[in-house]
C-alpha cells in the first residue's frame, strides 16, 4: 500500500536527519580539537579523542532526545486520542502512531539505556508529549505513548514498569489516557493498562497489574494481579 510505503520512507528520512544532526556537534568539536593538536605528538590525538567519548555521547543523547521529540511534534506523529482503529486497514492515525512508536524506540535504545532515572529522561517525556509535574522520577524503559500520559508532582515510577496509552486486541488498536496523581508510586515490574487513573498518594505495589479502565483511590495501596486494594489496617 502506498500509505505504508510512505510511512516507512518518511520515517527513514526523518530518523536519518535526526540522527545526523544529533551526531554533528560531536564531529564538529572533534574536527576543531584535532586542528589545534600538534601532529608531532602522535599519542596526543587518540588520547584526546578517547577522553572525549563520554562528554560527546552526553551531548549526542541530549540532542537526539530533543530533536526526535520536537520532530515528532512538528510532523504530528502522535498516539491518537482515545478510540479504536483497524490495524489491517492501516488508516492514517495508525500510521502516525506507528512512526511515533518507532521514533520513541530509537531514543529508548540510544538515550534511555544510559540516562533513564535521570533528569534528561524526564525532560524527554515532557518534550515528547507527556504532561509531567515537578520532582518526577522515571526508572523504566517500557513506557510508551507519552502524549497520553499525565504524571503529577512527585510521581515515582520504578524499574521495569510497563505503561502505555494503547493496546492491540483482535486486530484493533485501542488507545486511552493514563493519569497518575500527585505523589503516586508505581512499584518495580508493574503493568498499568490504558484508561487508568490513580488518585493522589496512591501506591501500586511491585509486580502488580492494573487492568485497563481501572480507577484507583487516593491515599490507598493496591497490590496483586489484577490489583486489589489493601485494607487500611
Amino acid at each position: 500500500m502506498a500509505r505504508v510505503a510512505w510511512t516507512v520512507a518518511s520515517f527513514f528520512v526523518v530518523e536519518t536527519l535526526t540522527f545526523g544532526l544529533a551526531v554533528l556537534p560531536a564531529f564538529v568539536a572533534w574536527e576543531w580539537v584535532l586542528t589545534l593538536l600538534p601532529a608531532t605528538r602522535p599519542l596526543l590525538r587518540p588520547s584526546v579523542l578517547a577522553m572525549s567519548l563520554v562528554p560527546a555521547y552526553a551531548v549526542f543523547a541530549v540532542a537526539l532526545a530533543a530533536l526526535s521529540a520536537w520532530g515528532s511534534r512538528l510532523l504530528g506523529w502522535r498516539t491518537p486520542p482515545p478510540g479504536e482503529w483497524s490495524i489491517r486497514e492501516c488508516p492514517w492515525p495508525v500510521l502516525r502512531w506507528s512512526r511515533y512508536m518507532m521514533s520513541t524506540h530509537v531514543v529508548r535504545v540510544f538515550v534511555g539505556t544510559f540516562f533513564r532515572s535521570t533528569l534528561l529522561w524526564v525532560w524527554y517525556f515532557r518534550w515528547n508529549g507527556a504532561t509531567v509535574g515537578r520532582g518526577v522520577y522515571i526508572n523504566s524503559l517500557t513506557i510508551s505513548d507519552h502524549n497520553m500520559l499525565t504524571l503529577g508532582d512527585g510521581v515515582v515510577i520504578g524499574g521495569g514498569v510497563h505503561m502505555s496509552g494503547h493496546t492491540v486486541e483482535h486486530g484493533m488498536l485501542r488507545t486511552g489516557t493514563v493519569a497518575l496523581g500527585r505523589g503516586v508510586t508505581v512499584g518495580v515490574g508493574s503493568v498499568v493498562g490504558i484508561d487508568v487513573t490513580a488518585g493522589e498518594g496512591c501506591h501500586i505495589g511491585a509486580l502488580s497489574v492494573v487492568p485497563k479502565h481501572a480507577r484507583l483511590d487516593a491515599d490507598a495501596v493496591y497490590v496483586g494481579a489484577p490489583v486489589a486494594r489493601l485494607p487500611r489496617d
